[in-house]
Parts: structure tokens; sequence; C-alpha cells
């Protein structure tokens, strides 16, 4: 396997850990979930960042895992992107979810060229 995604992964999968968690049990993201009126949402998006950094992880063992992974987090860092545009957020906070967005979805490209390769 490549040694940059090895990086991306892993930075990736600490990332959306801590993402994660905090969504779970951070009050500012509760604020900010109420303030996307997406309240309902934050729970279950805790728990996709968890599992995806999860799936990441052992992705870098078992291929199918890291597609999977990868594939999910970028499109829920889509979503977040298209949240912060419909709410006219400043780039600075629009920013961050694109570039994970990009990040995961190269992970799952590169992903797939190692596996077609076996790199």
């Amino acid at each position: 396997m490549l040694i940059t995604l090895k990086f991306i992964v892993l930075f990736s999968a600490f990332s959306f850990l801590l993402f994660g968690l905090s969504c779970l049990f951070s009050p500012l993201m509760t604020l900010e979930f109420k303030r996307y009126e997406l309240h309902s949402y934050q729970k279950i998006t805790g728990i996709l960042q968890i599992l995806g950094a999860i799936s990441l992880a052992v992705g870098l063992y078992f291929t199918p895992l890291l597609l999977l992974g990868s594939y999910g987090l970028s499109l829920l860092m889509f979503s977040g992107f298209l949240v912060r545009i419909s709410l006219k957020d400043s780039i600075w906070k629009t920013l961050p979810s694109f570039c994970f967005a990009l990040l995961n979805l190269y992970a799952f490209i590169l992903s797939i060229f190692c596996l077609n390769n076996s790199i």
C-alpha cells in the first residue's frame, strides 16, 4: 500500500475519531447542530464519524472497509459542506468540510488503484 495512502488514512481516522467524539459529547457541537437546524442528526453524525474512523483504520488491513469508510466519510463531509453553504457560512468555516470530503475521496480512489494493482 502506498505510504501516501497510509498517511492520509491515519490522519483522517484520527481526525474523525476526534470529530465523532466531539459531536457526541461537546456542548459547542450541540449549539452548532441547533444552528444548522439538524439537532436530531447530531448523534448519528457522531456515530457515523467514529464508525468511519474505525473503518479507515481497520481498512489498512482489509481494503473493502477502507473503501467503505473513505467513501462514506467523503459523502458525509460533502453533505456538511452543502449545509455550510446553505447557511452562508464564511469560507473559513466551510473549507474544512470540503477539504475532508476531497481527502477521503482521494483515499477512496487511491484504495481502488492499490486494490487493482496490488501495491
